[in-house]
């Protein structure tokens, strides 16, 4: 049970620095309606592909972005076409590993974790989005 413990902290974790990417690109980017908006600006040129906004560097990749912050602590997230944000474990399992302590939980033990909180819905198999 204390695995899916840590497991829960690192969601919740997720979660949280998602919300304060969205924080700081928004303070960064007056314009940014929403998150998801950086593809859009990336793909239209106003701003680069690969860059520093406020106190996160970014890279656009795909359908998504990763953001890194000063500790190194990293946060990918997709985007779905209507602009929510979606990430799978692996997305979790990754920032779990970034953290300055890393933390290695198991796919196993993130889906407990996942069913557990209530707090994400599963968008499609093995992706979820933070429920509003």
């Amino acid at each position: 049970m204390e695995r899916v413990g840590a497991a829960r902290d690192l969601v919740l974790g997720y979660v949280h620095a998602l919300n304060a990417i969205d924080e700081a690109m928004r303070g960064a980017i007056p314009s940014l309606e929403r998150l998801a908006d950086v593809l859009g600006l990336a793909r239209s040129r106003r701003i680069s592909r690969s860059g520093h906004l406020g106190t996160y560097s970014y890279t656009v990749h795909g359908a998504g972005c990763r953001f890194v912050g000063g500790n190194g602590t990293e946060v990918d997230v997709d985007f779905a076409a209507d602009g929510s944000e979606v990430f799978d474990l692996w997305r979790l399992r990754q920032y779990g590993l970034s953290l300055p302590e890393p933390l290695d939980v198991t796919e196993e033990d993130l889906r407990s974790a996942v069913r557990s909180l209530q707090l994400l819905a599963e968008v499609r198999p093995g992706w979820f989005s933070v429920v509003s």
